[in-house]
């Protein structure tokens, strides 16, 4: 069985928190391992989970900084 890689990758938007605690990112693991072996009969052992967590600062949408990209966003739905 070949093994099956997820990542997982997490911005940090909520304010004062700079990475998921370590009980939210094994429940990421076990949940992401768990649908895959559900899905499409892939066994725990052969699925890892690779969390990244990107600060906003490092990633962009739509050719913009994501924190721009959100604040046009807003002012365009209200």
């Amino acid at each position: 069985m070949p093994i099956v890689t997820i990542q997982v990758t997490r911005e940090g938007t909520t304010p004062g928190t700079a990475s998921l605690t370590a009980d939210e990112k094994a429940v990421l693991i076990k949940g992401s391992s768990e649908l895959l072996r559900d899905v499409l009969g892939k066994p725990l052992d052969s699925t890892f989970v690779v969390i990244e967590e990107v600060d906003t600062d490092n990633w962009g949408w739509g050719g913009l900084p994501v924190q721009e990209f959100r604040r046009r966003r807003v002012a365009q739905t209200g």
